[in-house]
Parts: structure tokens; C-alpha cells; sequence
């Protein structure tokens, strides 16, 4: 996709959506940072329904090393894979108490050195919780990637660098946001809906159908 298109791609999507959030429910940056960790293989909306009740109580790394592995549980037993998912959530934050005086970290490095925290986990607090312009690449992004010849890329992370050098600068900031809420309401995974698309006649798909 030549850089002209790619400034429109992203102008139509601003256009349509000015500030966009993600799904995900949370307090402050340790509540996202734990909120990012569970959705792993999840939904947003199985987890927003697990962590309301939990971050009612929860709101630091301290509350939760008090709740305990056990009692974290309880609260998760919803989510896949909530066994792992609460030993590293109870590992993450003694991490952070001990290492950052119970304060999430505002770098990939160190996000990334806890249990359970992978790249796009760390990319998703830096962006939300920190207003960095990194780009989490998710199935989402990594599809709309290589379906629209947007950033083509054989891993995520290829897709994101190409992302990071194509995207016009001042949509970095919400890159991530548009292109998330675009893959899992319009550019489908299995049923792309292109009837509704702000940016068909930008978009390289060569199979781009109806929609429906």
C-alpha cells in the first residue's frame, strides 16, 4: 500500500472514530496491566465480567498479593486458562513491589521481564496506560495487516514494525485502537463485512465481497 493510501486509509478511520477506546474495563494502570494479561486467549467482554467485582476491592499490587493465588481464583475461574493466569498475576505483582515500588513500568523491557507479559501485552499498557504510540499486534491486526496489504508480514512483530514505519505519525497514537475495533466488527475474520467498509476502495483484498 503507497503512502498515500495509507494516510487515507487511517484519515477515513479518524473520521469515523476520533478517540477510540479499547473494550477492556480497568481503574489505573496496574488493573489494565492485569486486566491485558487475563484477556490472553479471552474475550474482552468474559473478562470485564470476571474483573468487575474483583477490581472493585483490587486496585494495587499489594491487594492482590493479599487476595492470594486462591482467592484470585474464585474471582476468574471464568476466563480460560485462569489456573496459569492467576499464578502470574500473583508473580507479576510481588515483581512489581519488589522491583518498581509497586508502579507498573513504562518500558517495553521492563513490562516484558514479568510473568506472564509478552510484547503485545507490554505494547497494549504502553499505548493505553501511557500514551506511547506502540502498536499491539493481536490476530486482529495481523490479519487487517496482510488481508488489506496495509503492513504484509509473515509474524506479528514484522507487522508491527512495518506498521510503525508506515503509519503517518499523528495516527500512531491510535493505530492500535482503529485497527482492533475494525478486525473484530467489520474486517472479519471469516466474513469480512465490505459493504460496510470506510475503506474499501483503499483496502488491497482481492477477495473483498458484499459484506453479510
Amino acid at each position: 500500500m503507497t503512502p498515500g493510501k495509507t494516510k487515507a486509509f487511517f484519515a477515513r478511520l479518524q473520521r469515523q472514530n476520533p478517540n477510540p477506546k479499547g473494550e477492556l474495563e480497568y481503574t489505573n494502570p496496574y488493573t489494565l496491566l492485569v486486566a491485558v494479561v487475563l484477556s490472553a486467549q479471552a474475550t474482552d467482554t468474559g473478562v470485564n465480567k470476571a474483573t468487575r467485582a474483583l477490581f472493585k476491592t483490587v486496585k494495587t499490587p499489594e491487594n492482590m498479593v493479599k487476595l492470594g493465588e486462591r482467592g484470585l481464583k474464585k474471582h476468574i475461574k471464568t476466563i480460560g486458562l485462569f489456573n496459569a493466569k492467576a499464578k502470574n498475576v500473583i508473580a507479576l505483582s510481588k515483581l512489581l513491589i519488589n522491583r518498581h515500588g509497586g508502579r507498573v513500568p513504562n518500558s517495553l523491557e521492563d513490562l516484558m521481564a514479568l510473568p506472564g507479559v509478552g510484547r503485545k501485552t507490554a505494547n497494549v499498557v504502553l499505548n493505553i496506560a501511557f500514551g506511547q504510540p506502540t502498536i499491539a499486534v493481536d490476530t486482529h491486526l495481523f490479519r487487517l495487516g496482510n488481508r488489506t496489504g496495509l503492513a504484509p508480514g509473515k509474524t506479528p512483530l514484522e507487522v508491527e514494525e512495518t506498521l510503525l514505519k508506515k503509519v503517518p505519525r499523528q495516527y500512531l497514537k491510535h493505530t492500535h485502537h482503529w485497527l482492533i475495533l475494525h478486525g473484530r466488527y467489520v474486517c472479519k475474520a471469516r466474513k469480512p463485512l465490505c459493504a460496510e467498509c470506510v475503506v474499501r476502495d483503499i483496502c488491497e483484498f482481492p477477495g473483498k465481497g458484499g459484506g453479510g
